[in-house]
């Protein structure tokens, strides 16, 4: 455990310029300290979202409100989630997503927020949930048409469930508006101990010319602040 004041500011030494998915008793202190705040979750529950049209006005609702306050507090990603299959079929889901999506987007819009949809593995870490491929999740964006909706890419989950990750992410960038980040197996460090190579990854996003946030969620070894730093190094390119 890191003193969250001192893990910020260590954050801003090493040249991060924003924190991903704080703690809400964290926002003002990472404002304050010149850090932008990248994400926060769009709505609740990662299992019951929106592949399921009962879930819908909740999640309107829910994503409304944090929308408001992404925009008091300059966020610019709101996490959202297909949620888990339960045995809905690959093109309800698709179409149910992007449904739920339509009733947001054009708010999103107006506000400046992007809603990213995640991609998680179904195989490890999160069973059944039904955005487990990217060409799933591209082909929701793809059916809510809107600049405000996009694909949070997070390269260890699709690196278990698909691989070919500089591949698949230059084919799908304009899909793509947010970026996490973990070693594969374990989701640890950014190490020469895990099978991604992430210099090249990284090279791969820069040279696509994305503009966002590509943002760590690994869990580190040792201490996290060096690895903070070591993760900034690898990821410099």
């Amino acid at each position: 455990n890191v003193d969250p004041k001192k893990l910020i500011a260590e954050a801003k030494a090493i040249g991060y310029v924003a924190v991903d998915m704080p703690p809400r008793d964290q926002w003002d202190r990472i404002k304050e300290a010149g850090l932008v705040i990248s994400s926060i979750g769009g709505h609740g529950s990662l299992t019951d979202g929106l592949n399921n049209k009962a879930n819908h006005d909740r999640i309107e609702q829910e994503l409304k409100k944090n929308i408001e306050t992404a925009v008091q507090y300059e966020i610019p990603c709101l996490i959202c989630f297909s949620g888990n299959r339960r045995g809905i079929s690959d093109e309800e889901g698709i179409e149910n997503t992007a449904e739920g999506l339509r009733r947001v987007a054009k708010f999103a819009e107006e506000k400046k927020v992007t809603l990213v949809l995640e991609l998680l593995n179904s195989k490890v870490d999160h069973p059944d949930y039904q955005c487990d491929h990217t060409w799933w999740g591209v082909e929701v964006v793809k059916r809510v048409n809107s600049p405000a909706v996009k694909l949070l890419y997070d390269i260890y989950h699709m690196q278990i469930m698909e691989g070919d990750l500089i591949r698949t992410i230059r084919n799908n960038m304009k899909y793509i508006g947010h970026f996490h980040t973990g070693g594969n197996p374990g989701r640890r460090d950014l190490d020469d101990q895990q099978e991604i190579y992430y210099p090249a990854v990284m090279r791969a996003i820069a040279d696509s010319g994305f503009d966002g946030y590509v943002c760590h969620e690994f869990i580190p070894k040792g201490d996290p602040i060096e690895a903070l730093r070591a993760a900034f190094k690898t990821c410099d390119v």
